[in-house]
């Protein structure tokens, strides 16, 4: 399952597992005009752990699921 929020400087994702006996925390993708950030709630640290990928690196992420293995640079 999964929820869209548009607010004033980004749109938000949220991925809600609930297909498996070991549910993962909620995955929260913020996407703002500059980067994309990924979110989620460590229950060991109950820290928030972020990543943060540039436009760049999220256009070679969505390459990347429709290629076989190698390495690749885009154009």
């Amino acid at each position: 399952m999964f929820t869209i929020e548009h607010e004033f400087d980004a749109t938000i994702v949220t991925l809600i597992d609930e297909g498996s006996p070991h549910l993962q925390g909620d995955v929260s993708i913020n996407g703002f005009e500059e980067c994309i950030t990924l979110e989620q709630l460590d229950p060991v640290t109950d820290k928030l752990q972020r990543i943060t990928l540039s436009m760049r690196q999220v256009k070679d992420l969505a390459a990347a699921l429709n290629l076989p293995e190698g390495a690749y640079r885009l154009p």
